[in-house]
């Protein structure tokens, strides 16, 4: 009640006693009675429960189940993918195994092809500082965003489901196309269901030659 506008609260845990008595209706209830804008966010890897304003799948993308952990089925509520610079959640200084900006990226690209957010975690050090592996991860990703940020802020999933290649993702009459992995020089994509106008890289905006078939 003293913190101002609280735009949301992330609930962990859950899944290490998921038969004790946790009363969420009540708290969800006590939390939308005094935040009503204040979403919430469950990381218990269960079915949504009423209440909720989101599904998070932990370290994982929503549909996958590569953690062990993300068994249930999607909703139809918001979805969000949340992720680890490393592997640890709080600061490890023993845990070196950093994500390469490839892989952040690639996860955020792919959340977004499935239409989720992404939420990427930093664990400061004891004295609140961040470690200069994430700091260059972050500016990284900043220095793609920066070009090719108009194809994930503000959009919603595209019409071709994800694929082995990448995904897509779509504002309004504009689809784009993230081709992760592909080795060859022409990319065949399922019928969009509209005529094509035109298609042009993102960072540059050089013509991309396209041909629509039955």
């Amino acid at each position: 009640t003293r913190y101002g506008s609280i735009g949301g609260i992330w609930f962990d845990g859950m899944w290490d006693k998921p038969n004790a008595e946790w009363r969420l209706t009540r708290t969800y209830d006590l939390i939308h009675r005094l935040q009503p804008a204040a979403l919430i966010v469950p990381n218990h890897h269960q079915t949504p429960l009423p209440g909720e304003d989101a599904q998070t799948f932990e370290q994982d993308l929503p549909g996958s189940n590569t953690a062990g952990w993300n068994t249930t089925t999607i909703s139809d509520l918001p979805l969000e993918t949340s992720l680890t610079m490393n592997r640890s959640w709080g600061f490890n200084v023993t845990d070196r195994d950093f994500k390469s900006t490839r892989e952040i990226i690639h996860y955020l690209v792919r959340a977004a092809g499935v239409g989720a957010n992404l939420l990427l975690n930093i664990g400061p050090r004891p004295d609140g500082t961040i470690q200069a592996e994430a700091v260059q991860r972050l500016r990284e990703v900043g220095r793609w965003t920066s070009v090719y940020g108009a194809s994930i802020y503000g959009t919603r999933k595209g019409p071709i489901p994800p694929r082995d290649w990448g995904v897509t993702t779509q504002r309004g009459d504009s689809v784009f196309v993230h081709v992760l992995n592909w080795p060859d020089r022409t990319l065949a994509l399922p019928a969009l269901g509209s005529r094509v106008l035109s298609a042009s890289m993102l960072d540059n905006g050089a013509a991309v030659p396209v041909q629509q078939t039955d």
